[in-house]
């Protein structure tokens, strides 16, 4: 009878502790993928100021069409990964290629920004430094939160790679996830050379 018991209490024991490291892995999932509804909630909002961005340069450099249509293709570009990246975050997939998008975008933004420099009475123009403005402090948010999600996924990735969490994580098939990285050049990467 006391076998019985001890038989019981221990696997009773045994029950909460999967229940327990479960419901954690769970809650970490699920913080990181709010992590990421945030980072959609900046991408989107970046997504709805650049056509404003493109369409108040629009009329001041006519002959950089080019430029302007790579805006908005990349920007169109970016739109679908994040989309794809919304619905599965932490994909290895889906976070590369909303890095890539994302990496263009910003390399398309910047060239448009470096042609508006050249145009002055662009530069006072109120909307275009509203939309500046308002751009630059998208851009400040969208790097918190990717911060935010790249803790979260660390958090995760950690919880279910130590030991007895590993073994829950696998028998229900909680797989790791991906951070979301920024794609830069490999210039920018590489330490500037300095001579006298």
């Amino acid at each position: 009878m006391n076998t019985l018991l001890i038989v019981l209490g221990v696997l009773l024991v045994l029950i909460i502790a999967v229940v327990s490291i479960y419901n954690g892995l769970v809650t970490l999932r699920n913080r990181y993928k709010n992590a990421f509804a945030q980072i959609d909630v900046q991408l989107k909002r970046r997504y709805d100021l650049i056509p404003n961005l493109v369409e108040t340069v629009k009329g001041y450099i006519k002959h950089e069409r080019e430029t302007l249509e790579a805006v908005i293709r990349n920007r169109n570009s970016a739109v679908t990964a994040s989309q794809a990246a919304a619905q599965n975050p932490g994909d290895p997939a889906a976070m590369q290629g909303l890095a890539g998008a994302e990496g263009l975008l910003t390399a398309s933004l910047g060239r448009l920004l470096a042609v508006a420099e050249a145009y002055p009475d662009l530069k006072a123009n109120q909307n275009m430094m509203q939309l500046m403005e308002e751009l630059t402090s998208t851009e400040n948010r969208i790097s918190f939160a990717r911060q935010a999600f790249n803790d979260a996924v660390t958090s995760y990735n950690t919880g279910r790679e130590t030991f007895p969490s590993n073994l829950i994580a696998g028998l229900f098939h909680f797989v790791a996830a991906q951070l979301l990285e920024s794609v830069e050049a490999p210039e920018e990467r590489k330490a500037p050379k300095v001579s006298f």
